[in-house]
């Protein structure tokens, strides 16, 4: 059996990279990483599902033991982490592993496995990126203007990564970066 490929999928806030990973995970054997995050769930999310939801202490802990792949501070407020042993034994089994994550994070993947597949997920134009972040209303004015400051940082990114996906459609996105993981079959 050939060893699976770990694909890193990042891109600015609101660009879709949930939904496309999603629909990525729902009709390809492809196996999605979930992250561990010191934020709290938001309305729907499902523990172990969308978030391993965790305390400080547990995070700095999980650093500590060098349990996860990469982590970071997500526009100033939250950790996020990949934890490490799940991915590895994915990858293990010839499973394809998708990993969603931000702009630091896929830095410090590339730096720990520069064998992965980098994708950046490009929204189709600045406009639609603002229009994505205002109308799903989970975040303040003063959180919106935040997260799009950080976009425009993580947009000039974009030559870092090995492909480029631009998400004018969903399922068409999600067709490309399977094709891309290798998981069409």
């Amino acid at each position: 059996m050939r060893p699976a490929r770990l694909t890193v999928l990042a891109g600015p806030t609101a660009v879709g990279k949930g939904v496309v990973s999603t629909d990525v995970r729902d009709r390809y054997p492809v196996w999605l990483s979930v992250s561990a995050t010191t934020r709290p769930p938001r309305p729907g999310e499902v523990e172990g599902v969308h978030y391993l939801f965790v305390g400080p202490q547990r995070f700095d802990q999980m650093v500590d033991d060098d349990e996860l792949l990469e982590w970071a501070v997500v526009h100033g407020q939250h950790r996020y982490g990949t934890p490490r042993a799940p991915v590895e034994a994915h990858l293990r089994a010839g499973v394809p592993v998708l990993l969603e994550i931000d702009l630091a994070g896929a830095r410090q993947v590339r730096a720990r496995v520069p064998q992965a597949r980098f994708v950046f997920l490009a929204p189709p134009s600045w406009d639609e990126l603002v229009r994505r972040l205002v109308g799903r209303g989970t975040e303040d004015a003063a959180e919106r203007q935040r997260r799009l400051a950080t976009a425009r940082v993580e947009l000039a990114a974009e030559p870092e990564f090995d492909h480029v996906v631009i998400n004018d459609d969903v399922h068409r996105a999600a067709d490309e970066l399977a094709a891309l993981i290798g998981a069409l079959v």
